[in-house]
């Protein structure tokens, strides 16, 4: 892909994992909760606020990392991408969870922006994954589970 295509499709992606563009961001779901809510389970839903913040943290972590360390092994599926079904946070939890999805979305767009990626050269220790699909990845899943935190907001009352 030559230069200017590249700048602009990392534009676009950059777009895509730090802004909401049609719906809410992520940070606008997590914003203005409290530990009563983000620990309150709804019923037939099988887990809190918390929990899927904490799993979208797990999974966007694990994504990074395959993305720029060869020799990482992801969790377990399911359980190392979950917390525990009875899992609640305090207000630290909370923060360190919100700060390590920032931090590990720092880093990974850091990875897209550096002049040396190729976003169509297949990862060397991967199984034809490359990085525009892991950028795309984040994306879709960010923004699935997103979509679950506000209807469980909304289920608890506490949506705008």
């Amino acid at each position: 892909m030559d230069r200017p295509n590249q700048k602009g499709l990392v534009a676009e992606l950059t777009s895509l994992l730090t802004k909401g563009n049609a719906h809410a961001t992520f940070e606008e779901a997590c914003a203005d909760l409290t530990p009563k809510v983000w620990n309150q389970h709804v019923p037939e839903v099988p887990y809190t606020i918390w929990q899927l913040v904490e799993h979208v943290r797990i999974a966007q972590w694990d994504i990074v990392e395959f993305c720029l360390e060869p020799e990482h092994k992801s969790p377990q599926w399911p359980e190392g991408y979950w917390p525990a079904p009875d899992a609640t946070a305090d207000e630290e939890q909370w923060q360190e969870t919100l700060d390590g999805i920032r931090q590990d979305r720092q880093r990974f767009l850091h990875l897209l922006h550096a002049p040396g990626t190729n976003l169509l050269a297949p990862l060397p220790h991967g199984t034809g994954q490359t990085i525009l699909r892991e950028a795309m990845l984040i994306a879709d899943h960010n923004a699935y589970h997103t979509g679950e935190i506000i209807l469980v907001r909304r289920l608890l009352k506490a949506w705008k």
